[in-house]
């Protein structure tokens, strides 16, 4: 199963924000180029690590109240199991989990698997969105037609 982010393991992280940026239709390039230069100089760049959608029902899905308290949960609890982690929130644990697949399927969380559960991670503890609104409103309606 592909990662979404680094494979630090939770207890060998930098205690600095670990932030995901969400761009919407355009990523930050020049963000990306001034980090490839740097790793071109042989200097080692402030992580930067974005995700980009076209689609706004993405960026809803991500942003919905119950998908971020999930989020949320995860980072500060850590739960050991997607059962662990709807008793956190006191949901149902089919909702849980079709959720929190939901968010796999966006690039927002993995699952770590055993034998016994499958464990809910991510990354980061800030999620920053950046959504342009001068954007001309016919671009707008095709995207959301793709």
């Amino acid at each position: 199963m592909a990662k979404t982010g680094p494979d630090t393991p939770d207890d060998e992280r930098p205690d600095d924000d670990r932030v995901l940026h969400i761009h919407f239709r355009a990523g930050d390039s020049e963000r990306i180029e001034e980090t490839l230069d740097a790793l071109d100089r042989g200097e080692t760049p402030d992580p930067y690590v974005e995700r980009v959608y076209h689609d706004p029902d993405e960026l809803h899905r991500i942003t919905r109240p119950k998908n971020l308290e999930l989020l949320r949960t995860i980072v500060r609890e850590r739960p050991a199991s997607i059962r662990e982690t709807a008793r956190l929130v006191g949901r149902d644990v089919r909702q849980v989990h079709r959720n929190l697949e939901e968010l796999e399927g966006l690039g927002l969380l993995d699952f770590d698997e055993t034998d016994q559960a499958k464990r809910p991670r991510v990354w980061y503890d800030e999620i920053n969105v950046e959504l342009p609104l001068g954007e001309d409103s016919a671009e707008d309606s095709e995207t959301a037609e793709v």
